[in-house]
């Protein structure tokens, strides 16, 4: 039951999006997150630095550094059309990427609330690890 409500929920906040010409932020839980990267194509981006990104990450995200010189290039070869999923350890940082990414013409954007750290306390199977 609880699977059908986030399905409902996601499926929702996906409608609320598609007609509107700007960028909408949307902050979803863990399991709506693991919800949408089932149901959606995404482009999944883990915002710390490399060395957090190593120590583990969600399986299939690219590492885009927001505090790096090359950030704002790093986000115009990303697709502006495609959902984004974004998230860092705690949620500060996906946050003001989030906005950053409206600015820039982002049409659908997810941030994972409490960030990679809520993730891997709930154990949703779909982290690599190396040294957690």
């Amino acid at each position: 039951m609880k699977k059908i409500i986030l399905i409902f929920a996601v499926a929702l906040a996906s409608l609320s999006c598609e007609n509107n010409s700007e960028g909408v932020i949307t902050e979803v839980s863990p399991e709506e997150i693991d919800l949408i990267l089932d149901l959606e194509k995404v482009q999944l981006i883990d915002v710390r630095t490399a060395e957090e990104f190593d120590l583990g990450h969600i399986i299939n995200a690219q590492n885009i550094n927001i505090n790096s010189d090359s950030f704002d290039a790093d986000i115009e070869l990303l697709d502006k059309e495609q959902p984004v999923v974004l998230y860092c350890k705690s949620g500060n940082r996906s946050a003001m990427c989030a906005k950053k990414m409206k600015d820039a013409g982002f049409k659908k954007i997810y941030d994972l609330k409490e960030g990679f750290s809520k993730w891997k306390h709930i154990d949703l199977n779909t982290t690599t690890n190396k040294n957690i």
